[in-house]
């Protein structure tokens, strides 16, 4: 487990290198000074935004149940095609724009999430802070711990206006972990975060995609959207005994209601 995730950092720390470009066209950021900023300005939040996804692709894919138990473990599920966001020449999907997407309601102020809860698949877990480790690659959710999902907190709070992230591992070495399920999760269904202010986000799920991680769709994912947008992110896609899971499963989602 140890060799897995030192040969991740150094993969991360690669396709870091390569992001700034996209990041200063998204968000105005400059690499990973951007993504290090843990300010209460939502800017400078924001600027981690364009790196997370690089960097929860490789960290999070290490597959440590399937390596384990070889192919008598049944794989996690992962989206049909019909769960895909329609297309439509000129269609806008990273901004929430395109069609399919469902109207929306108005932004929240900033509150950190301390919880999430996906009840089609039987999610409700806690939420912990993700940051970045010394070496530039996402300090992902203790494996041992399976019910326990992150938020990446340099980026957007959920409900706030823009693309805020959650991420959590498909398996640990003892089996299913918190988003086994998630490739399971069909458009319309709901995410709820529970807020640190006393509000609960609805979002409604308007896409689930599964992309390899040479082919990882970063402004799509992660680029800036005119209006509270959720992305929920595991592992998924081919596996190899070698390198674990090779593409991750993401879910899109908008915020839709407020309790």
């Amino acid at each position: 487990m140890r060799r897995t995730r030192r040969v991740s950092r150094t993969s991360v720390t690669r396709r870091v290198s390569r992001t700034p470009t996209r990041a200063k066209g998204a968000k105005g950021a400059t690499g990973t000074t951007g993504a290090k900023a843990r300010t209460a300005s939502g800017t400078r939040r924001r600027a981690g935004n364009a790196v997370i996804a690089t960097v929860t692709a490789v960290a999070l894919c290490s597959g440590a149940w399937l390596l384990r138990n070889g192919t008598a473990s049944h794989p996690p599920p992962q989206p049909s095609p019909a769960q895909a966001a329609p297309s439509r020449p000129g269609a806008d999907h990273s901004a929430g724009t395109g069609p399919g997407t469902g109207p929306g309601t108005a932004a929240l102020p900033p509150s950190p999430p301390d919880r999430v809860r996906i009840p089609a698949i039987g999610v409700d877990a806690p939420l912990m802070g993700l940051g970045l480790t010394p070496q530039g690659s996402l300090d992902v959710p203790p494996p041992g711990r399976k019910n326990l999902a992150g938020w990446y907190e340099a980026g957007t709070t959920p409900g706030e206006r823009g693309t805020a992230i959650v991420a959590g591992h498909v398996d640990n070495k003892e089996g299913p972990a918190v988003f086994y399920e998630l490739g399971a999760l069909s458009r319309g269904r709901t995410i709820e975060v529970e807020r640190r202010d006393g509000s609960v986000a609805v979002f409604t799920v308007h896409a689930n995609e599964v992309y390899d991680a040479k082919d990882f769709p970063d402004e799509k994912v992660y680029g800036p959207a005119p209006r509270p947008e959720l992305r929920v992110i595991t592992c998924g896609g081919k596996y190899s005994k070698r390198t674990g899971y090779q593409g991750n499963v993401v879910v899109f989602a908008h915020l839709t209601a407020v309790r």
